[in-house]
């Protein structure tokens, strides 16, 4: 599911970027035409008519032209509600394949099993799951006009009667908001399952409405498809979620829980070979994911880039202080410039290692962008003081970019936190307070969150969580006395009890 903010920023649109989302309404106006003649030549063919009798060239232009009108409404929509989804086709490409897979599973399953039984609701469910509540609605509203027109066209629904056509419309239309509504951040596919009887109480209204004419079917089985057709939309969803997750790069909340599994393939050699660093990185979850919480952005997306956000320290774990149990300290033996190199690289090291497993553009940029462009101060004092001359501090500082969204902001505040936190002698409220205002103030002062549309206020509620969150990680421990349990028969005391 996207992520609860929205950039301010709108992308600029290239010559590349209009020919591309032009060139993909274009062949999805086609498809939509071909799939229209299909179930033409499909219906003709089940009644017992000439395939070439069922396609009337006026009718396929008729068609062509309304899903065209369609097309260009979705496109208007897009253009001035969300520009930036508009300028990458192939959002487009996977919103259209939505509608066209809906259009043909319920097709499919209205003529060959019962026309009650349909998935009406199972656009708005992949929609809301790759997209957003706001393009699900809209999308669940396109795809109810899209088949409106199919069934007027084709003839689908020729045994009905003439209103229920326009009922299969409010049923699809009230199923998919329905939809939206109650499975809305759930992350379970069993809830997603049982809520999914919800979605079938339109479909049953409709059926028990007398003035519905039920095709020369039978009431009770209309009645099983209808209670039915809720429970197929989720089955649908779950077994086509996948297979759109991997042809558009898109993240869900399933995604994401698969991927902060410990037995992720990335996870479990951060367990095996940089166990402090793993460690680091899950307190650096917990906080993160408070933090996102309390500013309504995506928690479990911050929860996973968390996870993931020094993955580039396995390519030499033991230069990170985290990982050295040992006490050896190799950076001992390395000039200030080399050891800077080391750590600085962690950061496209990490981008490298989440592009070469796969993970999403979003936990590869974070990988990046957590330290923007801070500078290593403990070596480049280092390196003043082994050296008259003057020493650059740019040499000394990571190579950025700065954070580009504020999920990449609180993991740059949640690591340095966690961090000089871990450092400090006493950790009472009031220190750990004092270590994470001085950590966002140099940030601030070094302009790391310009580019990133944090505000003040949620800066000090950024501030607040941390320190909250900190405060119960490094809490204090009661003070147990010495006792020596030494000659101490616990047997013979239990009998000494019992007499």
């Amino acid at each position: 599911m996207a992520t609860k903010g929205k950039s301010l920023k709108l992308q600029k649109w290239s010559k590349k970027d209009v020919a591309l989302v032009i060139t993909v309404y274009i062949l999805n106006l086609v498809v939509f035409t071909l799939l229209f003649a299909g179930v033409c030549v499909l219906n003709a063919v089940s009644a017992g008519k000439k395939a070439e009798d069922a396609l009337s060239g006026i009718a396929i232009v008729d068609f062509a032209v309304i899903i065209f009108l369609i097309l260009a409404i979705t496109a208007v929509y897009f253009l001035f509600e969300d520009r930036d989804f508009l300028r990458k086709a192939s959002n487009s490409q996977m919103l259209f394949l939505i509608w066209e897979a809906g259009t043909a599973i319920c097709f499919i399953s209205g003529t060959f099993i019962n026309p009650y039984v349909r998935p009406l609701a199972l656009v708005a469910i992949l929609t809301l799951f790759l997209t957003s509540s706001g393009t699900a609605i809209f999308s669940n509203f396109v795809f109810s006009v899209i088949m409106f027109v199919f069934e007027a066209f084709s003839g689908t629904l020729d045994s009905f009667s003439s209103y229920s056509t326009a009922f299969f419309f409010a049923v699809g239309l009230v199923s998919g908001i329905i939809a939206v509504y109650c499975m809305k951040g759930l992350y379970s596919r069993l809830k997603i399952i049982m809520v999914s009887f919800l979605i079938s109480l339109p479909s049953l209204t409709c059926i028990l409405l007398p003035m519905v004419d039920f095709g020369g079917g039978e009431v009770g089985l209309n009645v099983l498809s209808g209670a039915l057709s809720g429970p197929f939309s989720a089955a649908a969803f779950i077994i086509l979620l996948p297979v759109f997750e991997g042809l558009f790069k898109k993240i869900t909340c399933f995604k994401l829980s698969e991927l902060t599994d410990h037995k992720a393939r990335l996870i479990r050699k951060l367990i095996t070979q940089a166990p402090g660093t793993f460690n680091h990185s899950i307190i650096v979850s917990n906080i993160a994911e408070a933090c996102a919480t309390a500013i309504g952005e995506d928690a479990l997306l911050a929860r996973t880039c968390a996870y993931y956000h020094d993955v580039g320290k396995l390519r030499r774990p033991e230069f990170f202080k985290e990982n050295q149990a040992d006490g050896v300290n190799p950076h001992n033996d390395l000039t200030p410039e080399l050891s800077a190199n080391i750590i600085r690289s962690h950061t496209q090291d990490g981008y490298a290692f989440a592009r070469k497993n796969r993970l999403p553009q979003e936990i590869a940029d974070i990988c990046l962008q957590h330290h923007g462009t801070m500078p290593m101060l403990f070596f480049y004092d280092k390196a003043k003081k082994f050296t008259d001359g003057e020493v650059s501090l740019s040499s000394y500082c990571y190579s950025g970019p700065k954070p580009q969204s504020k999920i990449a902001a609180i993991i740059m505040v949640a690591d340095g936190a966690e961090a000089a936190a871990r450092s400090l002698k006493t950790r009472t409220r009031e220190t750990v307070s004092a270590a994470v205002k001085k950590i966002v103030s140099e940030r601030m002062q070094l302009g790391q969150f310009d580019e990133c549309e944090l505000t003040l206020k949620e800066i000090n509620i950024i501030i607040q969580t941390v320190v909250n969150s900190l405060s119960g990680v490094y809490h204090d421990r009661i003070k147990y006395p010495k006792v020596s349990l030494e000659g101490i028969d616990f047997d013979e005391e239990r009998a000494s009890e019992e007499r």
